[in-house]
C-alpha cells in the first residue's frame, strides 16, 4: 500500500524557467539511469525478495522514496516549461534545426503533455522497462543496485553542472546526497548477506566444486603473440571471495572446435543448397 500527503518530497523552486534544461530533466525521469528505472527495480526486487523480510522491507521504503523523486522532477520539468512559447516564433521557424526542437523543447512535451513532464528520456524515448533488473537473487540484485545508484549519481551531477538556477541546484543536491545513502544501503546490505566472502560467487548456493574450477579465477588473455595481460589486482593474487587465487592465463590457442551445424529442414525458408 502507498500513501501520499500531496506533498513534494523536498522543495522544488524554479526562480528562471529553462525549457532546454526541462528536457534534461527528462533523462532523469525516463532515462535508463532515470528514477522510474529505479523505483520499478527496487519495487520488483521487493515483490520477489524471499527470506528475510528486512529486505523487502528496506527495498519497498527505497521504491516509494523514488516515487517522490519522479514526483519532485516531473514538477521541475514542468516549472522549467512555463516560460516555453505556445507558437513556433517566425524567426524559429525559419531555422530548420532550430524549428525542429523549438529552442530546445522536446515537442512531445508541449503537444502530448501541455507543457508537462513524461515518463520519457530526453531524446522522447518512452521508458520500456527493459532496464529493470529484479533476478530473485537478493545478493545479485544488490550488486545490481549500486551500479543503478552510481549511474544515477552521475547523471544527477552532470544535471547540476548544467544550471545555474539556485532551485535547480538544491533540488538536485538533494537528489545527490540521496544517491549517496543509497550506494551505501546497498553496500550494507551485501555486507550483511556476508560480503565478498560470503555472498560471492552469485549464487553462493551452487557448489563450486560442479564449476570448471580451472577457469574460476583465470584472467584470459587474448593477445596474438601469446604474452600475460596487462598485470592488475584482477590476474594475481587472493580473489576478492577469498576462495581462489587470480592468475592469467594466455589463450594462445582455441579451447573448442569449428562448429558444425546440421542441414537446414525442409520448409523453414533456406536455400535447397543448405539442406
Amino acid at each position: 500500500m502507498f500513501y501520499t500527503d500531496g506533498k513534494l518530497q523536498y522543495p522544488v523552486r524554479v526562480e528562471t524557467p529553462d525549457p532546454l534544461f526541462a528536457r534534461a530533466l527528462q533523462q532523469a525521469i525516463g532515462g535508463i539511469e532515470g528514477e522510474i528505472r529505479v523505483a520499478m527495480q527496487y519495487f520488483f526486487q521487493a515483490c520477489g525478495a524471499r527470506g528475510n523480510p528486512k529486505f523487502r522491507d528496506l527495498l519497498m521504503n527505497t521504491a516509494a522514496e523514488e516515487l517522490g523523486h519522479i514526483e519532485m522532477l516531473a514538477t521541475a520539468v514542468a516549472m522549467n516549461l512555463e516560460g516555453a512559447p505556445l507558437k513556433l516564433k517566425e524567426e524559429i521557424a525559419a531555422d530548420p534545426v532550430g524549428g525542429a526542437v523549438l529552442g530546445g523543447i522536446n515537442l512531445k512535451n508541449l503537444l502530448s503533455a501541455g507543457l508537462s513532464a513524461m515518463p520519457v528520456d530526453s531524446d522522447g524515448v518512452p521508458f520500456d522497462m527493459s532496464h529493470i533488473y529484479a533476478s530473485g537473487n537478493i545478493a545479485a540484485d544488490m550488486t545490481a543496485n549500486v551500479a543503478a545508484e552510481s549511474t544515477g549519481r552521475v547523471l544527477a551531477v552532470r544535471l547540476y553542472n548544467m544550471t545555474s538556477d539556485p532551485g535547480m541546484k538544491d533540488m538536485l543536491s538533494f537528489l545527490i546526497a540521496r544517491d549517496t545513502m543509497h550506494q551505501n544501503q546497498w553496500m550494507a546490505a551485501l555486507e550483511e548477506l556476508g560480503g565478498a566472502a560470503g555472498a560471492f560467487p552469485i549464487p553462493n548456493s551452487f557448489p563450486q566444486e560442479q564449476e570448471n574450477q580451472e577457469f574460476s579465477y583465470a584472467f584470459l588473455g587474448f593477445q596474438a603473440d601469446g604474452s600475460d595481460p596487462v598485470a592488475g589486482r584482477w590476474s594475481q593474487g587472493s580473489s576478492m571471495d577469498g576462495k581462489g587465487q587470480f592468475r592469467p592465463m594466455p589463450m594462445t590457442a582455441a579451447l573448442g572446435q569449428k562448429p558444425v551445424l546440421g542441414p537446414a529442414k525442409p520448409g523453414g525458408g533456406a536455400q535447397q543448397e543448405q539442406m
